[in-house]
């Protein structure tokens, strides 16, 4: 596929500014931030304001957020009537830190608004990014650390979970945060760092307080992640001292300080029953058997790293050699201790979801830069053809959008055609010239590549296609009624994103009992939402007690939590 004269001299003038921007991000550390957070905005916030929140488990923590603004109590963590003790308060409290907030300077709606939710998994995965650079300052140059905040910035599973009200872009930033500061103490002791005696105190400072603020975000997860690090490490090199470098004692105190009030609040509110359903009932669960139809064989990680990394991930063929070949390095040691102990780990868990292994991928990235910055990368003919999939699954990625567009959201989705074809474009000179313009200058334009794809999914097609969100249409048709407190039941349909939108107050009911809801009440504030496999059995009790109603709109759509298409009718209490 020749070029012609005029896309090469074009293309040779786009390398020669990204290559300048490189070294200009590279000269001091203000300028590394400036352009890692532009880079992460960018990636990060379309899509960010206008998706509707998401089933499931978006929607179950902002609801017991929601709940906590409203009730006023930041120790119990509710979802309606049952307890949600599945995961420690620290979400909770930093996103209605954020909501609470929005309240006091006059942000409408602000209990229902989903974006304000989000805001701390934004914080926490420019954090991350940031924070990954800054840990791979003690493993690279100041260049190679740039790329490695870049490979984050770009990674499709961090756009995603930026994106989410959930635990786990936060958590991630507090795991690169420990490991980060762990990293400067091993390195030390094995002789490869100066130690900085000006401030002693610093790497024991982040690091129990990154361990706290891990533990209350979600648990003994971090402890997993840092432990069987250390575990690593101390069979490989025979010795732990470099842990005396942070202090345990005094460290271990502050750390207890930090997580044992709303511990010891809890324990006193609801008894064991915490410790019995996150322990027990979710993190047990997790590893003995595939919770929530969540379950999958060893290797789906591996599977699915090519997609969830991309596109830094293509790159991996390419520096696995090197990496083996430095294993014995401290550096590389490290970095594998970090790794590979916790992705078995997660490997032989029963229960598997994409985003468990996103602790371990700063770990990835460093080492990627750690190889391009010994420019190291494999010379063979076969792998340096990797960069082919950039292309390759742009294309899968964009003629999938194009497919929603059409068989669900009945419409070309020309804008999503548009980006998509940018980022085909782009791919396509990133694989091209991989050879011509160097690792780096590629890199960088598969970056922007997945910063276009993601805009025309989470943008342009996700979030302009109603059918794929039914609890905002009910909530649109409710808010439409404009009555002052509607009461509302639900048949079938019973996904968190409806209790969060219409209210805490939300019933969930069979067919039958949607009908005896309609006839409990007076007047047209009384709504029933009834999914097609309840309605016959509504008819029939409606008909049997005489009730009066009206029908409301039909909805058809895709529950996306399941994949599942549904078709609810909306109905309303007739007059007395």
């Amino acid at each position: 596929m020749p070029l012609t004269s005029a896309t090469s001299t074009s293309s040779r003038l786009v390398a020669t500014r990204l290559r300048a921007l490189l070294v200009w991000a590279s000269r001091s550390r203000r300028n590394a931030m400036v352009l890692l957070v532009a880079t992460s905005l960018l990636a990060f916030l379309p899509g960010f304001f206008t998706l509707p929140p998401i089933d499931r488990d978006e929607a179950r923590f902002a609801q017991a957020t929601k709940q906590m603004v409203e009730s006023g109590d930041y120790i119990d963590i509710r979802f309606q009537e049952e307890s949600r003790y599945k995961k420690p308060v620290g979400i909770y409290w930093l996103q209605a830190l954020v909501v609470n907030g929005a309240e006091a300077i006059g942000v409408r709606e602000a209990l229902t608004r989903i974006w304000l939710y989000r805001i701390p998994s934004l914080t926490g995965a420019i954090a991350a990014v940031l924070l990954t650079w800054w840990t791979a300052l003690a493993f690279v140059s100041r260049r190679g650390a740039v790329l490695a905040g870049l490979m984050m910035a770009g990674s499709i599973l961090l756009g995603v979970e930026a994106r989410l009200a959930k635990t786990d872009a936060m958590l991630l930033a507090t795991v690169v945060a420990a490991m980060g500061a762990m990293a400067r103490a091993y390195l030390v002791e094995r002789g490869v760092r100066r130690e900085d005696d000006r401030r002693p105190w610093m790497l024991p400072a982040i690091f129990w307080t990154a361990m706290a603020a891990g533990f209350l975000i979600k648990g003994p997860l971090i402890l997993m992640v840092v432990g069987l690090t250390v575990v690593a490490l101390a069979v490989v090199d025979r010795s732990a001292r470099f842990l005396l470098r942070l202090r345990p004692l005094p460290g271990l105190a502050w750390m207890l300080l930090l997580v044992l009030p709303w511990f010891v609040a809890i324990v006193m509110k609801s008894g064991d029953s915490f410790f019995a359903e996150s322990v027990g009932r979710d993190l047990w669960a997790k590893v003995g058997s595939g919770q929530e139809s969540h379950g999958a064989p060893p290797g789906y990680y591996l599977l699915l790293f090519w997609g969830t990394f991309f596109p830094a991930s293509i790159l991996v063929p390419m520096a696995a050699g090197a990496v083996w070949r430095g294993r014995r390095h401290p550096a590389v040691v490290y970095l594998l201790a970090w790794l590979v102990p916790t992705w078995l780990a997660f490997e032989a868990a029963m229960t598997k979801l994409p985003h468990y292994v996103l602790p371990v991928y700063p770990a990835v990235a460093i080492l990627l830069a750690l190889v391009i910055d010994h420019r190291a990368l494999s010379t063979n003919k076969w792998l340096r053809r990797a960069p082919m999939w950039w292309f390759i699954l742009i294309a899968a990625l964009a003629i999938g959008l194009i497919v929603i567009n059409i068989t669900i959201g009945q419409r070309l989705g020309l804008i999503t055609w548009g980006l998509s074809a940018a980022a085909l474009i782009v791919a396509l000179v990133a694989w091209w010239l991989f050879e011509a313009d160097g690792v780096e200058v590629s890199l960088m334009r598969a970056v922007v590549a997945s910063m276009l794809i993601s805009t025309a999914a989470f943008a342009a097609t996700f979030a302009t296609i109603g059918p794929l969100f039914p609890s905002l249409q009910l909530a649109r048709f409710v808010a439409f009624g404009q009555c002052d407190r509607p009461a509302v039941a639900t048949a079938g349909f019973h996904e968190p994103s409806l209790v969060f939108l219409v209210g805490t107050q939300v019933q969930h009911v069979t067919g039958p009992g949607a009908a005896d809801f309609l006839a409990a009440g007076d007047g047209r504030c009384r709504y029933a939402f009834v999914d097609s496999r309840h309605e016959r059995a509504f008819a029939q009790r409606a008909e049997a007690l005489g009730l009066r109603y009206r029908s409301g709109l039909r909805l058809e759509g895709v529950n996306i939590s399941s994949g599942r298409s549904v078709s609810i009718a909306a109905f309303v209490g007739g007059l007395p």
